[in-house]
């Protein structure tokens, strides 16, 4: 019989992984509840129609990576490829957008159908924030300084680079898309293989190319920034200044652009070296556009996302998981003799009074031996021993297991006042 495995590109997440997966999430959502702001949860399917209005039809993701099928009604359904298009349709569909504020955040599993590879998976975990009915470049600061707070919880704020741009309003992309179309367009034999394809489809992208050669050639390029607008120009400027002013160290970078069509005026890359070609580690600018495109009122909005697998490759590259993480037990509780039942009563009496510490009750049966050889590989700090004696006198026996001291019996109440410290 065959054996089964899981399908290439949607790994297991492991105890001894899942452990720093935790570690990242809690900080996260500490620091984004210490901002003020809520999770939402949305479904993994959704119509397929929502990501062809949102991301657009010529774009890769649409194109050739997301997971669609047709259910038994015929309905076109695709596993959801990205968040954002996806928070903004629960939002209209329960009427939290017009006229409001809205901080929002969220987790979970995305789907595309790519090579898979070192930090790029086709099952993916993404942690996005979606801000909506904000419009100035306060709040767009707001969320850089929510990240740059992060990366120093997490510790790794020294290895991750702050890029920005502004991609300026959907008229002065429009004049900017022709212009370097045109300057482009004369020199089509020279771009690479996927630049040639997006200079009919999606020319912005072509600025984004890893091919030295198409690089080599945009330095002559038409800027950007030459073609904004006014106010996308003012508002850049505006955001620039509040992120000196809270000591946001950043570099422009004219042809940064988001993979997405719905962006407009700012865009954001937190990238890092240390991850070979996977540099990326969060990423979002704004999106006005998007709920007007989708059905809604016009409403502004600005959010991003962070790739979960890449940033805890970080963590694990950067060696900065915190010590013990990786001990899932304090305390370790075996019975000596028939007192199965009271062993399990203080167990039980443990984590109600010491919610902290993490409690495992022996189980399995076995000599004394060989519960001290289980407590050992528990990786607990002690085992609490509770024979016939201790059972009448409401007792238990502390055995240390990673210290120099001798055993003790104790009350129950005094073992914990003991534990405490």
């Amino acid at each position: 019989m065959k054996k089964l495995q899981a399908i290439r590109g949607m790994n297991d997440l492991l105890p001894r992984d899942s452990i720093v997966w935790q570690h990242l999430e809690s900080t996260v959502a500490s620091v984004v509840a210490s901002y003020g702001y809520q999770e939402i949860r949305f479904p993994i399917l959704e119509p397929t129609e929502l990501f062809k209005r949102s991301i657009g039809e010529v774009t890769d993701i649409v194109e050739k990576e997301m997971y669609t099928f047709a259910d038994r009604n015929g309905e076109s359904l695709t596993m959801r490829p990205e968040g954002t298009a996806c928070c903004v349709r629960a939002c209209e569909q329960h009427g939290l957008l017009y006229n409001q504020t809205q901080r929002l955040w969220y987790q979970g599993p995305m789907f595309r159908y790519e090579r898979p590879q070192k930090g790029r998976l086709r099952q993916f975990h993404q942690i996005g924030i979606e801000v909506f009915g904000l419009q100035g470049p306060d709040i767009d600061a707001e969320l850089l300084l929510m990240t740059a707070r992060l990366w120093r919880e997490l510790g790794v704020a020294e290895a991750v680079t702050l890029q920005i741009n502004s991609l300026g309003s959907a008229e002065s992309r429009a004049r900017y898309r022709a212009a370097l179309v045109d300057y482009l367009g004369s020199r089509r034999e020279q771009l690479d293989e996927d630049s040639q394809r997006r200079l009919d489809s999606n020319p912005l992208r072509i600025l984004d190319s890893k091919d030295p050669k198409t690089q080599a050639l945009l330095n002559d390029a038409p800027a950007l920034h030459d073609y904004l607008d006014q106010e996308s120009a003012s508002h850049f400027a505006s955001l620039r200044a509040l992120l000196d002013a809270a000591g946001i160290a950043y570099e422009v970078n004219q042809r940064l652009v988001r993979g997405l069509d719905y962006y407009g005026k700012t865009v954001f890359e937190w990238v890092t070296d240390k991850l070979g070609a996977q540099g990326t580690v969060c990423a979002g600018g704004r999106y006005d556009g998007l709920v007007e495109q989708l059905g809604g009122k016009p409403t502004p909005a600005v959010g991003f996302a962070m790739g979960v697998e890449r940033l805890v490759l970080l963590l694990q590259e950067l060696q900065v998981v915190p010590a013990g993480l990786e001990q899932a037990v304090d305390v370790y509780v075996m019975a000596s003799g028939d007192v199965q039942a009271q062993a399990f009563a203080t167990a039980e009496y443990m984590r109600e009074q010491l919610p902290h510490l993490r409690v495992m009750s022996h189980c399995g049966g076995g000599n004394f031996k060989k519960q001290i050889k289980k407590a050992d590989a528990s990786g607990a700090e002690f085992a609490l021993i509770i024979g016939e004696e201790e059972a009448r006198q409401q007792q238990a026996t502390v055995k240390y297991l990673r210290q120099d001291k001798p055993q003790q019996t104790l009350a129950l109440a005094e073992l914990v006042r003991a534990l405490q410290d």
